[in-house]
């Protein structure tokens, strides 16, 4: 079953399937009524002080993976996602961030398939 990664400010799609917001935080200038958003699952990101220490810092990318994944390990909202995979055909996780290369979304989505 696919398992698709896309910016929440990218147009919806039809074949996104079941949309899975994973920000911690509501993205910026998005009204909630345009979302197409069947989940927020807020637990599955990275925690806060994680986050802030991360900020999206390139050079912090390696450490950040490594904590992010022991977060993960330790998160009961890993097995809520693991069950909504299984009962749709194909799963969008949303995330808000620019950098499309270093964020929590590819790490999670490497976790997903670690696990499954």
């Amino acid at each position: 079953m696919p398992i698709k990664t896309k910016r929440i400010y990218e147009p919806y799609s039809n074949d996104d399937g079941y949309r899975i917001l994973i920000d911690r935080l509501w993205p910026r200038g998005i009204k909630k009524e345009d979302s197409h958003i069947d989940k927020w699952l807020k637990e599955i990101a990275p925690s806060t002080e994680l986050r802030k220490e991360f900020n999206h810092m390139v050079d912090k990318w390696e450490q950040f993976k490594v904590a992010y994944h022991t977060e993960l390990n330790n998160s009961p909202a890993v097995k809520e996602l693991l069950a909504d995979i299984k009962k749709h055909r194909t799963v969008t996780l949303l995330f808000a961030a620019r950098d499309e290369e270093h964020n929590h979304t590819l790490v999670l989505q490497q976790f997903i398939k670690e696990v499954s």
